[in-house]
């Protein structure tokens, strides 16, 4: 039986003993799954996990003892082979960034459901991210909040003409390279001027530089502001 054939050995880790069993009892009804272990707390985790060969295991991100993450943290340290999959009732992005940066490869919410919680362990053993659809469009949104954020709130055309006017472009000339009108630019400067706080364009080029929406070089040679 090669390791595709075999059902997949399942850990489940949650302080709560329904939401062990009834997690456990969702995925009894999978033909490739086993589950081989339910644990209340770290210690019995920790030696199931160098003990039964787990492939995946689900942990509650909050536990009694200590922090879901934490736990994580340490067993990415003993049996860095297990994938882990975080199992929560917490839709925070700032826990799910955690999660995958000390090396889960998913995060699920206690609604998901059986089917979907066997798909995404199937997923998980073969080695891709698991991430519940809410989660994943909140992170996607504070992601373009903070992109905004770093360009100091300007739209992509505002971001244009200032890219522009920090190679040393004159109006006419960003006018030809955006194909619109010299007082279309015009007005541009007058909005990033404004949001940016400059009064200059030398000022607008050194905040371009600074926020790194430019890097050093680029602007051009022949620039005066």
């Amino acid at each position: 039986m090669t390791l595709t054939d075999r059902p997949i050995r399942v850990l489940i880790v949650d302080d709560h003993a329904l939401v062990r069993e009834g997690i456990s009892e969702l995925l009894n009804h999978q033909s490739d799954i086993t589950v081989i272990g339910l644990c209340a707390n770290a210690n019995d985790a920790l030696e199931q996990v160098l003990t039964s060969g787990i492939e995946v295991a689900l942990l509650d991100v909050r536990l009694p003892e200590r922090s879901g993450l934490s736990l994580l943290e340490e067993f990415q340290s003993i049996a860095p082979e297990i994938r882990v999959i975080m199992i929560s009732a917490y839709d925070d992005p700032d826990y799910v960034i955690e999660a995958l940066k000390l090396g889960a490869c998913g995060y699920l919410l206690k609604t998901v459901g059986g089917d979907e919680l066997a798909e995404a362990i199937r997923t998980a053993r073969n080695g891709s991210t698991v991430l519940d659809g809410s989660l994943a469009q909140k992170i996607a949104r504070r992601a373009r909040v903070s992109h905004s954020d770093k360009n100091g709130g300007l739209t992509q055309r505002e971001t244009e003409v200032l890219e522009a006017l920090s190679r040393g472009l004159a109006n006419k000339q960003i006018a030809a390279e955006l194909g619109v009108g010299i007082r279309t630019v015009e007005g541009h400067i007058t909005d990033l001027f404004a949001k940016l706080g400059v009064s200059s364009r030398t000022e607008a080029a050194l905040w371009a530089l600074n926020s790194g929406l430019i890097k050093p070089g680029e602007k051009n040679d022949n620039s005066s502001f």
